[in-house]
């Protein structure tokens, strides 16, 4: 078992120590008996529990809930749990709008403002609750740079709606726009699936970011067993909150800090379960920031080294058929890791927030009951390598990464059909412009371009919505939802507004996206090229104050995570 030494009693207290200890600290102790410290408070360890509740979504619309729980647990193990509040956005909501440009600016502000409140206020020990895309990872970066005990918790997953029958989510609303756009459903059929998609609280239900980066994060060893695999309204993430509560308190007793469990192994267990999961490519970019923040060695080439061997196991939406909550039904991911592991496809003596090891946490997890279709076996997977692929070439020479679930084919050339906007890409798709075999070039929407790369699921949704999923294809220096699929390429580096080569295409170019050679390349002549170079012009900066603004100076490459605090 992995184990470390008991620290003494005043090592708990490291950090609260210097803020509530001796005479000369009397004003901060009352300032604290005024949000209800008593005597005996200011002698126990102090657990920050950051909570990003808010009814902007139902993503977090729960989880002050859930943040009470888990001071309840913390208080019961002998520390003083202390709540306070972060921001979220909504992913969702703001989609193919111009304030989707903040969603992954979101993440910065909020890693930001966890590490300036624990900084500020002392805490010794750390939980974190996500709900949504991007404060799932923010949550960790926040964690990671302040290398105090912490846990995360996932807020959970929402429950599906049910349209005729059949369950629907966010994504098939996005999707219902383009039926009707195409003349497959009426505008009254939008409006009830538009009614019943989003039942309650909890994350977007397929295995889009929310639920990738919570499964990604639980295989971290960050998570408590389960965490990742339970709905947003149910008791057991209670209790989940509960548990944590108790069990950060004894990771402040043990010292046991994130970097300690962030180690580059843990990455590759999250990279592997994601790919296993058929996850989302924001995976991708924020599993490289965390790394970044843990400074854990993690490079775009490690995704396509751990993918060769390991296998898509889950039909889940948006590619699949399933959702979270049916996942959830038949033991959540413990059976998929105890199975990984057992493989050999997972490192089982990495250091978890139980403080003890993903094998001794793995131990007693049974199968998966027979039966049941949604975990394949590992000798009959739905892709034998992974779908998150990749690609470099004369269009990515930095990176691009794409998602192949192979239902779409592995090769597609098309000629291109150039956007400077995702809104203007998606009114190409809607009014008939885009025929079969174009290949949408969306482009200046990259981190710097933007600012803030963001996710095209209204044209990808408006594609498959169409019915031309497998007929045209998407590439970007933007990202992609969890929800998206279909043939889509997203995050070229360089991007195109600091003169990466996605600046230089034109309408009618022909283009190449090979999932088999791991290559996205535009076929003209070099001296055209050379050419294209010469005459290409920097746009002119879309923001220039601002929060934006001050996120296009500062944030490095998708291929690097697309942080603002690079070394």
């Amino acid at each position: 078992m992995a184990t470390r030494k008991r620290s003494n009693k005043s090592a708990t207290r490291k950090y609260s120590s210097i803020v509530v200890d001796g005479i000369e600290r009397a004003p901060s102790r009352a300032m604290l008996r005024a949000v209800g410290f008593k005597d005996e408070d200011f002698k126990k360890p102090q657990v920050g529990v950051a909570s990003t509740w808010s009814m902007v979504t139902p993503c977090n619309m729960h989880i002050d809930k859930l943040a009470k729980e888990a001071i309840k647990g913390i208080d019961k193990a002998g520390a003083k749990g202390v709540e306070f509040n972060t921001i979220t956005i909504s992913d969702g909501i703001s989609m193919g709008s111009e304030g989707m440009k903040y969603s992954l600016v979101s993440r910065e502000v909020i890693a930001d403002s966890i590490e300036t409140v624990v900084g500020c206020e002392g805490f010794d020990g750390l939980i974190t609750i996500g709900g949504c895309d991007k404060n799932m990872p923010a949550c960790v970066i926040g964690m990671a740079r302040l290398n105090r005990p912490s846990i995360f918790i996932y807020g959970g997953t929402i429950l599906p709606g049910c349209h005729k029958g059949r369950d629907v989510d966010i994504v098939s609303v996005f999707e219902a726009v383009g039926a009707e756009a195409g003349g497959k459903i009426s505008k009254r059929e939008v409006k009830q699936i538009e009614s019943v998609a989003i039942p309650g609280p909890g994350s977007c239900g397929g295995m889009y970011t929310a639920n990738t980066m919570a499964s990604a994060i639980e295989a971290m060893g960050l998570s408590l067993p389960n965490s990742s695999a339970q709905a947003a309204t149910s008791n057991a993430k209670l209790r989940d909150c509960r548990n944590a509560g108790e069990a950060v308190v004894e990771l402040v007793k043990r010292n046991i800090r994130p970097r300690d469990i962030m180690t580059r192994k843990a990455f590759h267990n999250a990279i592997a379960v994601a790919i296993a999961l058929g996850g989302s490519t924001n995976a991708v970019l924020h599993l490289l920031a965390m790394a970044h923040a843990a400074k854990t060695r993690l490079t775009l080439d490690d995704f396509t080294r751990i993918g060769k061997k390991i296998p898509v196991l889950a039909d889940l939406k948006p590619s699949g058929r399933y959702v979270m909550s049916e996942l959830v039904a038949i033991g959540g991911i413990q059976p998929l890791m105890k199975t990984m592991l057992d493989a050999g496809l997972l490192h089982g003596d990495c250091l978890t927030v139980t403080g003890k090891t993903l094998a001794e946490n793995l131990a007693g997890v049974k199968p998966y009951k027979r039966g049941q279709d949604i975990v394949h076996k590992l000798d009959d997977p739905i892709k034998k390598d992974s779908h998150l692929v990749i690609l470099y070439g004369n269009l990515a020479p930095q990176g691009a990464v794409a998602k192949i679930s192979g239902k779409e084919g592995l090769r597609f050339t098309g000629s291109a059909r150039v956007y400077a906007s995702e809104e203007k890409a998606l009114k190409g798709i809607l009014d008939g412009t885009v025929e079969k075999g174009d290949v949408i070039v969306v482009r200046y929407e990259g981190p710097r371009g933007g600012p803030g790369m963001r996710e095209m699921l209204s044209p990808t949704s408006a594609i498959m919505g169409k019915g031309l999923g497998k007929d045209v294809a998407l590439i970007t220096d933007g990202r992609f939802s969890g929800g998206s699929h279909g043939f889509v390429v997203g995050h070229i580096t360089p991007e195109a507004a600091v003169g990466g080569p996605l600046a230089l295409v034109k309408d009618g170019d022909r283009i190449t996206i090979d999932a088999e050679k791991r290559e996205l390349s535009l076929q003209i002549p070099k001296r055209e090229w050379t050419k294209r170079e010469k005459d290409w012009q920097a746009p002119k900066p879309n923001y220039t104050s601002g929060v934006l603004a001050k996120y296009s100076r500062l944030v490095s490459s998708a291929s690097t995570g697309a942080v603002t605090d690079a070394d």
